[in-house]
């Protein structure tokens, strides 16, 4: 039976009985976790806390440069209240400027968190994550509570994240797996 060796962290009851003994590296095999898993998981929370700052500040980034090519199109000033600003999006003349920017940014949202993340089961998770520390941002910038607009842009903007990362993922995850490794394959099928 072939084992894998992994760090002392782990969330395993196996592991945790190990802890006990002097040797600090946990060994134990696939199947006796019973979980059927193929992919032991190890929570990591630097890992996670990384992942989550890295995601945020891209969202953010690429929140700016939506701002500053779409308001170099349509021809509007550029701000940071556009962002965070509440009653910026109650102005009739740019309210589809900056729905253009949210969703834009819902796209680009959803690819930081296929390439970051990578996990089909965490997508949601990142994707409320972003748009509630966006709405505690907003809420620190405004000292308010938010529109009843601004519910409704960034649920949907939330919602379409969540959907195109988890479709993303899951092609990623989906793609078969080469099994010859290079060969050329002995039976043609």
């Amino acid at each position: 039976m072939r084992t894998f060796h992994f760090p002392a962290m782990s969330i395993s009851l196996w592991s945790i009985l190990n802890r006990f003994n002097s040797d600090k590296a946990a060994t134990y095999s696939r199947l006796s976790t019973g979980t059927g898993h193929f992919r032991i998981t190890v929570w990591d929370p630097a890992l996670i806390v990384a992942q989550i700052v890295s995601v945020q500040c891209l969202y953010y980034f690429t929140m700016c440069v939506w701002i500053t090519i779409i308001s170099y199109i349509v021809g509007t000033s550029r701000s940071l209240d556009i962002i965070f600003e509440f009653k910026e999006l109650n102005k009739v003349n740019s309210e589809k400027f900056v729905i253009a920017v949210f969703a834009l940014n819902a796209l680009s949202g959803a690819t930081f968190i296929w390439r970051i993340v990578e996990r089909y089961r965490l997508c949601l998770d990142f994707s409320c994550t972003i748009h509630t520390l966006h709405l505690a941002a907003c809420v620190w910038y405004n000292r308010s509570l938010p529109t009843p607009f601004w519910w409704l842009l960034n649920a949907s903007c939330a919602a379409i994240t969540c959907i195109c990362a988890e479709f993303l993922c899951m092609r990623t995850e989906l793609n078969s797996i080469p099994v010859n490794s290079g060969q050329t394959p002995k039976v043609d099928l």
